[in-house]
């Protein structure tokens, strides 16, 4: 039998809960821990069609990227999208954990693994203070690319119709940053660190000012930078827990639309 507790302690041992910045709400957010668990479905965002799959999968756990609760709830009622998601979540016996900026600051994750997609070789943390947690990665791509060919590649690696950059010389691309999320906070270490290139979530339309010519800024959108996040929190379960049915949610949970 393997309890919610075990898996929680196995994440947490990838994803130390102190790793997560001051402002988050990463841990346990609804639910009981010492109950066996029957499957665990992953996802980048908890919403009410994403704990009605768990239910149709039999999945007790749902472990997010993004917390449902971030900040106290006043109340529990049908208001919100949020106390609704905690209500049927209670209905049904589902457990609710969040890995957020903890699996972001961890070695190996969310970070890593987009530069894992891409092919980095050498990677790195971008900002760290100790060489074991931080901020954003940099590495090399295996060959060095025109501008025009790296953009393709990262269209197709992490499936975008458009992305949003600022301009750039003709020079080539070959040392490139990543940053899962909103990352434009590491858009000055990834200058001094060399970079050709740092691709990001969210950028914001200020910052994309005063690199052109220096650093090509990518801006991939929020949930596109993440995409790869519930792949990463369904090995570090797997590897822990081969027997245990562990699930990719289906649902594309990305609020935005382009259209």
């Amino acid at each position: 039998m393997t309890t919610i507790r075990e898996i929680i302690d196995a994440l947490e041992r990838f994803a130390p809960l102190p790793l997560q910045d001051d402002y988050d709400n990463s841990g346990l957010q609804v639910g009981l821990t010492e109950t066996e668990a029957s499957g665990a479905l992953l996802c980048l965002d908890v919403t009410e069609a994403v704990i009605e799959e768990a239910r149709t999968l039999g999945c007790n756990l749902v472990v997010s990227h993004h917390p449902l609760i971030f900040r106290p709830l006043k109340q529990v009622t049908d208001a919100t999208y949020q106390e609704r998601c905690v209500m049927l979540a209670v209905k049904y016996g589902i457990t609710l954990y969040a890995c957020h900026t903890n699996l972001d600051n961890a070695e190996g994750g969310v970070s890593f693994m987009m530069a894992q997609k891409l092919g980095l070789q050498d990677v790195r943390f971008l900002s760290t203070s100790d060489g074991k947690s931080g901020a954003g990665v940099i590495g090399r791509m295996p060959r060095k690319y025109s501008e025009q060919a790296f953009c393709d590649t990262v269209k197709r690696v992490f499936a975008l119709d458009t992305m949003r950059c600022n301009e750039h010389f003709d020079g080539c691309i070959e040392t490139v940053a990543v940053c899962g999320g909103s990352g434009a906070f590491l858009i000055t270490d990834a200058e001094r660190a060399g970079a050709d290139a740092f691709l990001t979530g969210e950028i914001g339309y200020h910052r994309f000012f005063g690199y052109g010519g220096k650093l090509l800024l990518m801006e991939l959108g929020h949930y596109e930078s993440e995409r790869y996040t519930p792949e990463l929190l369904q090995k570090i379960i797997s590897d822990n827990f081969p027997e245990l049915p562990v699930r990719v949610v289906k649902l594309n949970t990305n609020p935005i639309r382009n259209i």
